[in-house]
């Protein structure tokens, strides 16, 4: 994120937020910078789901976005206007404008949250190739009214069913380390952990690094990491 950008998101959630809510913020952006190279990933396998995955109750309902104009005017202004609006909006045009997919989950014809998928490549440069069945999970959120209600799981879920019916063979996922509530959420999914990799940045370049290799047990739940994955996994451009 450049600079100019960083100071409009700060003043936004100033104005928000307070300068003592700002501040503490800043407080634990801080913390969470210091583990923020840690990245877990996760794997799912979509042909090994079981048929009667992604049921949805009653109570709920999920649709799929597939360009910026299915937008309605109320979810584009609850999902936009959480962080910084102008950012989000731009966020939201060049998804879509890279073939992204936004999945909006309702309760009681309420907006509860939001996720999104990308097939056949990443949204930004991955830490290993993406094959054209493959498909990454990003930027999921549920608001907050809606959390401990398993929300995030029951959308997860339904998108991985309807992924394998559409003929798509893999999904990956991640999450910085620290990000706790994230990790949790994955262990209610069909996701499995691959690995952690960590990555540094310099002179705009992005290294990745495979730190720690998947469990054993797990080599038949997930895609196999890259030949060199427990050293240098691959270098990238962001």
């Amino acid at each position: 994120m450049g600079l100019s950008a960083s100071i409009s998101r700060v003043t936004e959630y100033c104005k928000r937020h307070g300068f003592v809510g700002t501040v503490r913020r800043a407080g634990l952006g801080a913390k969470r910078a210091m583990f923020a190279n840690r990245m877990a990933v996760y794997c799912c396998e979509l042909a090994a789901l079981p048929a009667a995955a992604g049921t949805v109750p009653d109570s709920m309902r999920i649709v799929r976005l597939r360009n910026e104009g299915e937008i309605a005017a109320s979810d584009r202004e609850a999902i936009t206007s959480f962080w910084n609006p102008e950012l989000a909006r731009r966020n939201i045009r060049e998804r879509f404008e890279k073939g992204a997919s936004l999945w909006l989950i309702r309760s009681a014809e309420t907006l509860a949250g939001y996720g999104w998928t990308i097939q056949g490549r990443p949204i930004a440069p991955y830490y290993f190739p993406i094959t054209p069945g493959d498909v990454q999970f990003f930027d999921f959120f549920v608001f907050p009214k809606f959390r401990g209600r398993a929300m995030q799981g029951l959308l997860t879920a339904y998108i991985l069913r309807t992924l394998k019916g559409e003929g798509a063979t893999r999904a990956f996922a991640d999450t910085h380390e620290w990000n706790q509530a994230q990790v949790a959420s994955f262990k209610m999914t069909a996701f499995r952990p691959m690995g952690m990799v960590r990555t540094v940045t310099l002179f705009g370049r992005t290294f990745t690094r495979w730190v720690e290799a998947r469990p054993a047990q797990q080599e038949k739940q997930a895609r196999p990491a890259p030949r060199n994955a427990p050293a240098i996994a691959r270098q990238h451009e962001r």
